[in-house]
């Protein structure tokens, strides 16, 4: 395999040691990073919690409900595609605060629309979110493209994939207490809250943490005062982490590779968001599940559990066993959780759902983390890294939005359609990813497209 250094000098580079001190402060910086994205989803997935509540109070239906949900979707493709290339000119750390700032107001006003009670006021609100939200993905591959050796980025898609299982923990977790009442500190009892909270709490999280961010994230090594010490392999290099607009789109949108790795990516997206987006009114639905009670805990506790494990064991063996190679182990992710789906079908108990729910969550985000942030880095390096994000990341939630009004629509003809709806697209997944397991990196003498790591 040939190295992905344009220079005897990134190529010394990738072999010498950290100096001291780096590794504490990547550490910070991602610390932060990872906070800011955490808080986004706690601020994107509040609607699955808030659901049935929504639905309840104003009687929306399955497929109502999912016209929200597939707004915020499809429009978070969009922008993903749009916001990548603006990150890739304005750097990751702006686009990140970009995005919280939007994401905290249009959670406020989405709180603040429940004394309407119009389906389009939500949906229109959900879009504009969705829009915003679309600059955090972007803005944070962006920046650790530039902090992260090829050979560990997998790695960090696995520490990528635990910081958005966090966020859903935390959702999850928060959620259920503010709807319920809880105690604060042994002694200060708050009761029960409206919906709408689930929306303003996790806003103002996010403003605490985007604060943090502010202050102490750098965009590059350089900025902190560490030269040299992470190769670049972008192409053109010596230009810096900013590239024209122009130079970006035809780079990426030419490199067949992309498509291929995007258009499984969508079928990862349609799996996810069916498991994201709706367990909470699935479990309540079906089987009559309390949001606090003790199963139903556990199941908020192990997706977002073992999403993290299947991101952190994806990431390290396609570095260390597959060699920056993501395209097998992805397959074999895809072709797994086709033969789950499938079974879960079959059961018809809450603990089997609970157990199914759990397996599938863990090959779906297996598959994110990979896809949807080590190959977008393999593929643009620091310069073109947002785009390739975005442009790969927008047919994950092209694919997600068929999770919303859709699988609505299906739901409200019979629960039993909730897992023979997300059994094909493992299947078309894994097709697509065998597709290209032979495709092998490095660059031409050229500045021609880059060949991913992803799609070796």
């Amino acid at each position: 395999m040939t190295s992905s250094a344009t220079s005897p000098t990134s190529t010394n580079a990738t072999d010498a040691p950290y100096p001291a001190g780096f590794r504490a402060r990547r550490g910070l910086n991602w610390g932060f990073l990872g906070l800011l994205y955490t808080s986004f989803y706690m601020c994107r997935y509040n609607l699955s919690v808030a659901n049935k509540s929504i639905s309840d109070e104003y009687h929306f239906d399955h497929t109502q409900m999912g016209y929200i949900i597939t707004t915020a979707l499809f429009v978070y493709a969009c922008g993903q595609i749009i916001n990548g290339l603006i990150t890739d000119h304005i750097g990751g750390k702006k686009a990140m605060l970009i995005g919280a700032c939007g994401t905290i107001a249009m959670n406020i006003l989405f709180g603040v629309a429940s004394y309407w009670s119009m389906l389009g006021l939500f949906i229109a609100i959900r879009g504009v979110d969705g829009y915003f939200q679309a600059y955090g993905a972007p803005g944070m591959v962006k920046i650790n493209a530039a902090w992260f050796k090829r050979i560990e980025r997998g790695r960090f898609s696995g520490i990528f994939g635990f910081m958005i299982n966090l966020g859903r923990f935390g959702i999850f977790k928060l959620g259920p207490a503010l709807l319920a009442g809880f105690v604060l500190w042994g002694s200060l009892k708050v009761s029960p809250l409206h919906w709408r909270w689930l929306f303003w709490a996790p806003s103002m999280i996010c403003a605490i943490v985007a604060i943090g961010m502010f202050i102490f994230v750098k965009e590059t090594p350089e900025e902190a005062g560490y030269e040299n010490v992470i190769p670049d392999d972008s192409i053109r290099a010596a230009d810096g982490t900013h590239a024209p607009f122009k130079q970006v789109f035809f780079t990426i949108i030419s490199n067949r590779v992309v498509w291929i790795t995007a258009a499984a990516y969508a079928c990862t997206g349609a799996v996810r968001q069916a498991i994201d987006q709706w367990f909470p009114r699935y479990m309540q639905d079906l089987y009559h599940s309390d949001l606090n009670s003790a199963s139903f805990q556990w199941l908020a506790l192990l997706i977002p559990l073992v999403a993290s494990v299947g991101s952190l064991s994806s990431g390290y063996v396609s570095d260390i066993l597959f060699k920056g190679r993501r395209a097998p182990v992805a397959a074999a992710l895809y072709f797994l959780e086709t033969a789950i789906i499938l079974l879960a079908a079959q059961f018809h108990t809450a603990n089997a759902a609970i157990l199914f729910l759990v397996l599938i969550s863990f090959t779906a985000n297996s598959t994110h983390s990979i896809l949807g942030s080590a190959a977008p880095m393999d593929i643009g390096g620091r310069r073109m890294a947002g785009f390739a994000l975005g442009l790969i990341d927008s047919f994950q939630y092209f694919g997600g939005s068929l999770a919303g009004v859709i699988l609505g629509h299906l739901l409200d003809k019979s629960l039993g359609n909730y897992f023979y709806f997300m059994a094909p697209f493992g299947a078309i997944g894994g097709l697509l990813m065998l597709t290209i397991l032979g495709r092998v990196s490095g660059h031409s003498p050229t500045p021609t497209p880059p060949i991913p790591s992803a799609a070796k």
